[in-house]
């Protein structure tokens, strides 16, 4: 900033500034945002067209001519926006008494009960758990699968149905687990599914 000052656009290299500062930044250990990057190859660019449009420019004499009018622009209030203030405060204070009186009566009844919504920790832990025990049994099915047909290539005087009764019953086993898996995640979800449709 102290060297732009009173420098005209055509000595002011903006996107070099960037740029520049993103190296110091870099140098001396300092991560800043990649969005700035951007900034600084955008200012690049503008750089020329300013210098081509209006090179003879005081960026910071046009900042100091229009601050007081953007400043002043912001802080103005519409006739509108004071008139929609005062309808929200009317409806505000009508309506307090009768807030307060009823906390009041529900305190002194005693059924005073603060609701928060947040997340139920037992109920996620819960669905952790259930979901970690599924993927070690997907797990161990997956194994029995796959070393009953390692073992249908070991040859045995023991078969069932032509193959080795191992494998037979790492396969049966299998399918019995997967089986028992996939009726276990349907009745769960139904029953997520009803309790979601009580809630509602």
């Amino acid at each position: 900033m102290e060297q732009s000052q009173g420098l005209c656009l055509d000595q002011i290299d903006a996107g070099g500034v960037v740029m520049e500062l993103m190296r110091m930044s870099g140098d001396n250990g300092l991560r800043l945002p990649p969005e700035l990057s951007m900034l600084g190859k955008a200012l690049l660019n503008l750089d020329q067209v300013a210098h081509t449009l209006d090179p003879g420019s005081e960026p910071i004499k046009a900042i100091e001519a229009h601050t007081n009018e953007v400043v002043q622009g912001q802080m103005q209030t519409s006739p509108g926006s004071v008139f929609s203030a005062l309808l929200e405060t009317r409806d505000f204070v009508e309506h307090l008494p009768g807030r307060v009186n009823k906390v009041m009566d529900t305190m002194a009844d005693g059924n005073f009960a603060l609701k928060v919504d947040a997340f139920d920790e037992a109920e996620l832990m819960r669905g952790f758990q259930k979901l970690a025990n599924r993927l070690t049994m997907g797990m161990v099915l997956a194994a029995l699968i796959i070393g009953a047909a390692m073992l249908m290539r070991v040859e045995t005087s023991s078969t069932l149905l032509g193959y080795p009764s191992v494998a037979i019953v790492c396969f049966l086993a299998a399918a019995g687990g997967g089986l028992a898996l996939l009726v276990s995640i349907v009745r769960s979800d139904r029953r997520v599914t009803a309790r979601h449709k009580k809630r509602g």
